[in-house]
């Protein structure tokens, strides 16, 4: 069965901050804007808490209250690609449609979509007004339900979810990675994300030809 469209994570997928808790856009932004320490408490408090992702969401937008935009994004832009990123899109562009599905932040998403000319980006959505965070957001895409993001998605496009192919790297991928036709573990953190892919990669060079392949399996 041909793949339609390849949906992929974000944070520690296409975009890995090494430098911040699971390579992520939440904790990049956090340290760009000065309050890391108080962004990590949080993920402390709330990742154990899984039925409390909004309000974690909440907590985590209202700590950018007043900052300037222009503080965060010329510290997190260009963001750092997963390697093979780009040489992986534009073989796969113009065949299948492409998506990023994250609980990550929307304007980095957003700026990733618009670089990479993807078709579609959904992500938890940080509000601006007047260059500057108002402290208020939306939650979107929870942390530990992605795949009913994914099913309206696939909805949404009108592709059914055994032609999708989902990239993906952590444990909070795993209810997407089990509904769709092909799932990609790309640079894994967990065992468990390993025994639920079809395929491991570390390289997104890899990618194209699993995508093309799984056609003639």
């Amino acid at each position: 069965m041909p793949i339609d469209a390849v949906v992929f994570d974000l944070d520690g997928t296409l975009v890995r901050y090494l430098d911040v808790e699971f390579e992520s856009s939440w904790g990049a932004v956090a340290a760009a804007a000065g309050v890391a320490a108080a962004s990590r408490r949080l993920l402390c408090e709330y990742l154990p808490r899984r039925g409390a992702y909004a309000e974690w969401v909440a907590k985590d937008a209202a700590l950018l209250t007043g900052i300037a935009v222009e503080q965060v994004t010329g510290r997190i832009f260009p963001p750092p690609y997963a390697t093979g990123v780009r040489t992986a899109v534009a073989a796969l562009r113009g065949r299948h449609r492409l998506g990023i599905l994250s609980s990550g932040v929307d304007f980095v998403a957003d700026w990733v979509r618009e670089d990479l000319r993807f078709d579609l980006s959904v992500a938890n959505h940080i509000e601006i007004e007047d260059g500057r965070f108002t402290g208020k957001s939306e939650t979107r895409v929870d942390l530990w339900a992605k795949d009913e993001a994914m099913r309206r998605i696939a909805a949404e496009q009108g592709i059914p979810l055994p032609r999708i192919c989902f990239v993906g790297d952590h444990v909070n991928d795993l209810s997407v990675m089990r509904i769709v036709g092909l799932a990609i573990a790309a640079n894994p953190k967990d065992p468990q994300v390993c025994e639920a892919a079809d395929y491991i990669i570390d390289d997104f060079t890899e990618l194209p030809a699993l995508v093309e392949g799984f056609a003639h399996r």
